[in-house]
């Protein structure tokens, strides 16, 4: 800062009041006329006489200031969003900052403030929302200039430069305008129907590349891999959308990866790929329950199933065995005839679970039927058992085609024991997903649940021992055959539970958990690897019947670095860890027999549609002020120097800031521009000359 004098304005200050000064005007008008009238000499100098004459007493002074000149005031502006990441772009970014901040420093009455524009998020670059913010600090009599570091990705555009006149520099970290191809998801679905297809609508685009001739003249390779299956590769034309068809095969999430083929001299390829994660669900579940006979239970089957919106029910119920048959005709019977043939071999395989309930082979089904059931089951069917008395005996499915997948049989003839007795978790129960967690289980083996009178005592079991006996026999079983799985409660006591008899127990919970794990429903695997990528994060859990610590995972990122992630147990039988996932794509975590894959979306969407760096977009603004745009690669940083306005601001290899010569009044003085001991010498010499001219 520096101190100056200068003349600020012109002051009038009369001596007479202001009716007064006018009305002696006037008179000296009047006498002016009439000489002017008369003819008389000396009438030019008569003139100058009363103008000396008003002029001094109008009083007039000049007023002078004391000025103390202001700094101007230079914004910098460094974008440091993610797109500025890619290649060397942050380098040169970095280096012209601090050659622009050395140069500034060097220049004088300059000061020069530094702002940065971070991450947004879903926003983008806010690259003028961060010049506004700055913008409220400086008068805009002291701004200099605005010098932008940015690749041109900028999405907070205005309409009107927000600096009017003042200049717009540019300094984009590239070599010059550049290409990029990119896959755009169009419309993608959250949620596909298991057993149908779902249609990804999606386009490949060429930024930066001129049109071809004829529309769909172009066309690129694109790739598609699903849950880590063998890849499939299409053709696709740039710049249409095009629909992709994603089979969903199972419930739970699947997870979809897209990675078009480089295009050649692209800035990068990380928007050459899109992840997209679609969940599959059951659109309505088709359950087949076969009622063997009237009993007490019964009924309690029907309200668990019809209670779920979900479920499309068909329950039959054997009234009229083939023992009860009394030769009466069937036009005059009311009883509905079983459909047998149409249930168990024409219609089998559209039902998601059969539930057969105190069911014995008296004759009913056919042992073709039975094997259908078996096949069924080989084939991913899910069949439910619920047995009791009947199934110790002549007529117990154990002894019919059906005996092949189920996980135990009679022990013997007396097999069915009765007596009061409370089913307890099994050590692999408290750890098994379907058992683990129940409500009103209590530590060290003391279930709060309700006793049961009836149980069948297996022989040879196998499959997984979820509920046991007082003595730990087996009283849940659950196996897995072929395809499909197997479940065999040997018990049908279990609607003592839904009544509330002693306490009760969590019936309904423990009935839809275990049909829900027969019908493959991803939450309730025993042994199953998770992943999930949420909020830059990615989550695995890993869920085991075994005794042992959950151990270690191998992440491997969508760039194919891996690394190992320890696991830290939960409760029994479960183990999580989580890990940074900052890359999008496709993250792949083993544990050397299962895999599971997470879909991790872009931090900032907009900052990787367009990777880009360009001028076009900020040209307009540019132009409006008179600003310009300068390649940092390979020229380098251009000079800084001061301009006035009016002037260029900018050249080849340099970019100015304006002075704007805007100071801060320290003092003012105000001096008469005619003092007396000057207006009377004046007035009186030239009513002098008048006179002698009119005399002459």
């Amino acid at each position: 800062m520096r101190m100056e004098q200068a003349i600020a304005a012109l002051r009038f200050e009369p001596v007479l009041p202001a009716w007064l000064f006018a009305a002696l005007a006037v008179l000296c008008a009047l006498a002016l006329g009439l000489a002017l009238w008369r003819r008389a000499g000396g009438t030019v100098w008569r003139g100058f006489a009363f103008a000396a004459l008003l002029l001094w007493l109008a009083g007039p002074r000049l007023v002078e200031e004391t000025r103390e000149t202001l700094p101007d005031i230079g914004l910098l502006v460094v974008d440091q969003t993610a797109s500025m990441a890619v290649g060397e772009r942050t380098r040169l970014a970095q280096a012209a900052r601090a050659r622009i901040e050395e140069q500034a420093r060097a220049l004088p009455e300059l000061e020069l403030r530094t702002v940065t524009v971070p991450e947004a998020g879903a926003e983008g670059t806010r690259l003028f929302a961060a010049i506004d913010r700055a913008l409220a600090d400086i008068p805009r009599a002291r701004l200099a200039g605005v010098v932008a570091i940015t690749d041109g990705q900028v999405h907070d555009i205005p309409p009107a430069s927000p600096l009017g006149g003042t200049p717009l520099h540019l300094l984009i970290p590239a070599s010059g305008e550049e290409t990029d191809r990119r896959i755009r998801i169009v419309e993608a679905p959250g949620y596909g129907i298991v057993g149908k297809s779902v249609t990804i609508r999606m386009a490949v685009e060429d930024l930066g590349v001129p049109p071809a001739g004829t529309a769909g003249g172009r066309a690129a390779r694109l790739t598609i891999r699903r849950d880590g299956e063998p890849p499939r590769v299409e053709s696709v034309p740039l710049g249409l959308e095009q629909g992709i068809d994603i089979p969903i095969t199972r419930a739970g999430p699947t997870v979809v990866e897209m990675t078009a083929e480089t295009l050649p001299g692209e800035v990068s390829r990380l928007n050459n790929r899109a992840v997209v994660e679609i969940n599959g669900v059951r659109d309505r579940l088709r359950v087949l329950l076969v009622s063997g006979e009237p009993h007490a239970g019964e009924r309690t089957w029907r309200r668990l199933l019809k209670a779920d919106p979900a479920v499309d029910l068909v329950h039959f119920t054997i009234l009229r065995p083939p023992e009860k048959d009394d030769l009466t005709p069937l036009n005059e019977l009311a009883l509905i005839a079983f459909p047998v043939r149409e249930l168990f071999q024409v219609k089998i395989r559209e039902f998601d679970l059969i539930i057969l309930d105190r069911f014995q082979n008296r004759g009913i089904l056919l042992p073709q039927y039975l094997r259908n059931i078996a096949d069924y089951v080989r084939e991913g069917g899910a069949l439910l058992l619920s047995v009791g008395p009947e199934f110790n005996g002549p007529t117990s499915l154990a002894l019919s085609p059906l005996g092949s997948v189920l996980p135990a049989w009679p022990a013997s003839a007396d097999a069915v024991v009765e007596g009061a007795f409370r089913p307890l978790l099994t050590p692999l129960g408290t750890r098994h997903p379907v058992t683990a967690g129940l409500a009103g289980w209590r530590a060290q083996g003391e279930p709060g649940w309700g006793p049961w009178y009836r149980r069948i005592e297996p022989g040879e079991p196998h499959g997984a021992a979820l509920l046991g006996g007082p003595g730990g026999e087996p009283l849940l079983l659950l196996d897995h055959v072929g395809e499909g799985r197997v479940a065999l409660l040997l018990s049908d006591q279990i609607w003592l539970w839904s009544r509330g008899h002693q306490g009760g127990g969590p019936q309904a919970e423990l009935l839809r958990r275990v049909a829900h794990w027969l019908m493959k429903e991803p939450e309730l695997e025993e042994d199953a690897l998770t992943a999930r990528a949420e909020h830059g994060r990615l989550a695995v859990e890993r869920r085991s019947t075994g005794e042992g610590p959950p151990g270690e995972v191998t992440v491997t990122d969508p760039e194919g670095t891996q690394q190992k992630l320890t696991l830290a147990p939960t409760r029994p039988g479960r183990g999580v860890g989580q890990v940074p996932a900052g890359a999008p794509g496709v993250w792949q975590v083993s544990d050397g027999t299962r895999t599971a894959y997470a879909a991790a979306a872009s931090a900032d969407p907009p900052e990787f549609a367009d990777l880009r760096a360009t001028a076009t977009r900020l040209t307009p603004l540019v132009r409006a002020g008179g600003g310009s745009v300068h390649w940092l690669d390979p020229v380098g940083t251009p000079e800084l120097r001061r301009t006035d306005p009016g002037r260029d601001s900018s050249g080849n290899a340099w970019i100015g800031l304006q002075r704007r010569h805007d100071h801060l009044v320290t003092g003012i003085a105000a001096s008469p521009l005619l003092p007396p001991w000057l207006a009377l010498p004046l007035i009186l010499g030239l009513v002098l000359l008048a006179w002698r001219r009119e005399a002459a």
